[in-house]
């Protein structure tokens, strides 16, 4: 039975200070719809194990959603971990946390103990001694903080719900705080480290205490936080009765969904310079008559130092691959309409935005860096500028696009133009029809996300020959 019960006008808040070090904050933020916890629970878990960086231990599945970044002197990370329905064992960490977490539909527990090692080394008990739980109602969004050194464990209110206990976003605010072992160090230095490799265990001698002598819950000072009703009331039973329900039947669902997520991109922030005809020294200008109905020049130049040193070749691999894999969404939906719409005349379709298109080619073509299909490709011998020639012949009209990559003092330039020649009335209509869309919307989106894909690509992987 609780002591007290008090109304606050803020979030509910529990903290805990200890003897020395910082206090255990935990904030109660929001509640979720009924049953939303579990489904919550089930949907993240499953794309947690998705993530090339996944780890399941400790019978806490985590994954490092981003490491230190020590060259910008970040030494922050974040990872994501789930707590089941048997919940996990006390541990303990060097550094300090906060997480932000969703409860599951039958609540948490969260078990905190102030003790040191030195007291633990004296005395198993006075682990015991310092414990204090703090109650979290179902469907939850919560926020726990606490101090490096603090032991910790989480369960769900009812070990007895099958219900899970929660899942959170972590920060480690300094990966590399506290008092680490020269082992812990270097993997940290190394952005290798995990949940579990960053984790201590109680003591054997702790362990066979607890174990030996559960604690009833009365017997450990509780704060029970809640929105809807006070912990422990009618009204609060019935809530997490009703909450639980609906948490195993959208639990369940969610389980049964693939997960799967999306990830879209505009590339708005890169100014695309535009201009009617390519420049001199384009291998454009090689292709169709002068004379030819359409001509353009798209160009992007990055920020000084943003593209690590490639060779202009290494570059434009990477934009053409980012043809492929990174494309602009309206461009794909104005391809299948337009696709849709020539089929039944006999014309060339393809999925991929006309500009390059020829990407797709199966044909024996001379091939750029072994993989992509070209007309044609120049590389000066500095290898500081790449360019290659795209295009296909159709019924009513030849096209050709040169894709560029220049390194300038610094700077990279990206560049896309292209050449229409038509072959008949038809060809010269189609072109009316689609040369303002082509000129305003798809050769500078389709630029932009190719070259986005290109800097972030180039910036994960190591320059060769340095």
């Amino acid at each position: 039975m609780l002591a007290s019960t008090k109304v606050v006008q803020t979030f509910p808040t529990a903290r805990i200070a200890p003897r020395d070090g910082p206090a255990v904050e935990v904030a109660l933020i929001a509640q979720l719809g009924h049953g939303a916890g579990d489904e919550l629970f089930e949907g993240a878990m499953a794309r947690q194990r998705g993530h090339e960086r996944f780890i399941d231990a400790l019978d806490e599945p985590s994954a490092r959603l981003a490491g230190v970044d020590l060259a910008n002197g970040d030494v922050s990370s974040l990872y994501s971990f789930g707590v089941g329905p048997h919940g996990h064992p006390f541990h303990r960490h060097a550094g300090h946390r906060v997480f932000t977490a969703v409860s599951g539909s039958g609540g948490a527990q969260l078990r905190f103990s102030s003790a040191s090692p030195e007291q633990i080394a004296h005395d198993p008990a006075a682990f015991v001694r310092a414990l204090r739980y703090v109650d979290i109602p179902p469907d939850s969004l919560f926020t726990v903080r606490f101090g490096g050194g603090t032991w910790h464990q989480f369960a769900p209110l009812d070990a007895a719900s099958r219900h899970p206990a929660f899942f959170a976003l972590s920060c480690h605010t300094n990966e590399l705080g506290g008092n680490l072992s020269d082992a812990l160090r270097f993997s940290v230095l190394a952005n290798e480290a995990s949940i579990p490799l960053l984790t201590e265990l109680l003591p054997p001698r702790v362990r066979a205490l607890l174990e030996s002598a559960p604690l009833a819950a009365n017997e450990v000072p509780t704060i029970a936080l809640s929105l809807d009703a006070p912990a422990g009331s009618a009204l609060s039973r019935f809530c997490a009765t009703f909450r639980g329900t609906l948490g195993r039947l959208r639990g369940t669902l969610a389980r049964w969904r693939r997960a799967r997520g999306f990830q879209s991109d505009r590339g708005g922030a890169r100014r695309v310079a535009v201009s009617a005809t390519a420049p001199a020294d384009s291998l454009l200008h090689t292709q169709l008559d002068p004379r030819c109905e359409h001509e353009d020049h798209f160009e992007i130049e990055s920020e000084p130092g943003e593209v690590a040193e490639r060779s202009a070749s290494t570059i434009l691999a990477a934009v053409l691959d980012g043809f492929l894999a990174n494309r602009p969404r309206g461009v794909t939906r104005l391809m299948t309409l337009r696709n849709t719409l020539v089929r039944p005349l006999g014309l060339r379709t393809s999925p991929l935005g006309c500009p390059v298109s020829s990407l797709l080619c199966t044909a024996e073509t001379p091939r750029f860096a072994q993989r992509y299909p070209v007309i044609v490709q120049a590389i000066e011998e500095d290898d500081r500028t790449a360019q290659v020639i795209l295009g296909a012949d159709d019924k009513h009209l030849r096209f050709r696009s040169c894709v560029a990559v220049s390194l300038r003092k610094g700077r990279v330039a990206f560049s896309l133009g292209t050449r229409v020649q038509c072959t008949n009335r038809f060809g010269r209509f189609y072109m009316r029809v689609i040369q303002a869309v082509h000129r305003g919307y798809i050769a500078p989106a389709m630029l932009r996300l190719a070259v986005d894909h290109a800097v972030q690509s180039l910036s994960r992987s190591t320059p060769t020959g340095s």
